[in-house]
């Protein structure tokens, strides 16, 4: 398997948990939420990690790091962009647009650290009030 295939099957593989995750959202499963979440974040690090080695020597991406603002944002508008991301970034893999893929996964994991954050925040708030 080509570094571009493992890059289309993490990307592929984060949307699924993605939609896990909203699925999960709607039926107020807290818990299988949170791991979703967890398991999109983890297949996007993998695939920026593989970008990474690919883009090795290209300074161009290296510098290109900006980061959404993300205060007071929503998760459920959160999850649909970056689901948005993750398909424009599946697109850009199957035509070899490796830069555009790169861009799109970085944001989408820029989305969902945001997501797992607030997670973080509600479980320590409720276990405050115990």
């Amino acid at each position: 398997m080509t570094v571009n295939e493992k890059m289309l099957k993490a990307v592929r593989s984060a949307a699924a948990y993605l939609e896990n995750s909203m699925t999960a959202l709607s039926k107020k499963d807290d818990a299988s939420f949170a791991r979703s979440i967890w398991h999109v974040v983890a297949e996007l690090e993998y695939a920026l990690f593989l970008f990474s080695i690919t883009f090795l020597n290209e300074s161009d991406l290296s510098r290109w790091k900006p980061n959404p603002e993300l205060r007071k944002i929503e998760v459920d508008p959160m999850l649909v962009e970056a689901k948005n991301l993750l398909d424009e970034a599946e697109r850009s893999l199957v035509n070899e647009r490796l830069p555009d893929a790169y861009k799109s996964v970085y944001n989408a994991r820029h989305y969902m650290l945001k997501v797992q954050e607030d997670i973080s925040k509600k479980r320590r708030e409720t276990l405050k009030k115990k």
